[in-house]
């Protein structure tokens, strides 16, 4: 079976959702340096052949990945050529490659997904998606990207989370601009 891993950039309070913006706290200065973030990220590309997305995240990603021609971190040749999968409701016509609309029930749309064959199905961003997958207790991995800032306001991953069962460190890695990755896993596993 597939694992359904949470991927998000956080700060320090929590905050995966800045109000009114994508989260960029660390890239905005040119000086930082983030090979070791990316090659991190690179890494767990590899590992990954399925990216799940909620509508909105969905429609703000492909307004501005497929448009990158000159990317150097892989990033959108990569999101261009991953099998993508949308939950929503509404939306029809998905236009963008390598694109399936999910419109069925959460629960039974992903646990299809994690019983196919195949590698790590990534979510990111999306986060009434993700909250509406711990909520069924979908969520096999959690890896934060704990950025050295607080936002003090701003949307939180577990805001308002119950039943969340008790998680387990795999690992913490710490990279030269002070970004911190936490991976949990549940401890029932």
């Amino acid at each position: 079976m597939r694992d359904l891993v949470v991927t998000e950039n956080s700060t320090i309070d929590g905050v995966i959702e800045l109000a009114g913006d994508w989260f960029s706290p660390g890239d905005s200065d040119p000086d930082v340096d983030l090979s070791d973030v990316l090659a991190a990220l690179h890494e767990q590309r590899e590992n990954a052949d399925a990216f799940l997305l909620g509508r909105v995240t969905f429609e703000d990603m492909r307004g501005y990945w497929p448009k990158q021609t000159a990317d150097t971190t892989g990033i959108s040749a990569y999101l261009n050529s991953v099998s993508k999968y949308v939950v929503s409701s509404t939306l029809t016509e998905p236009e963008w490659e390598n694109t399936t609309v999910l419109s069925g029930g959460v629960r039974s749309e992903i646990e299809r997904l994690k019983a196919a064959e195949g590698k790590d199905i990534v979510t990111t961003g999306s986060i009434s998606l993700v909250r509406a997958l711990i909520a069924e207790g979908l969520v096999d991995e959690y890896r934060l990207f704990v950025y050295p800032v607080v936002a003090g306001e701003g949307r939180r991953l577990f805001e308002g989370a119950t039943g969340v069962p008790k998680l387990r460190l795999v690992e913490e890695r710490t990279f030269t601009s002070g970004i911190v990755l936490l991976r949990y896993r549940s401890s029932s596993e």
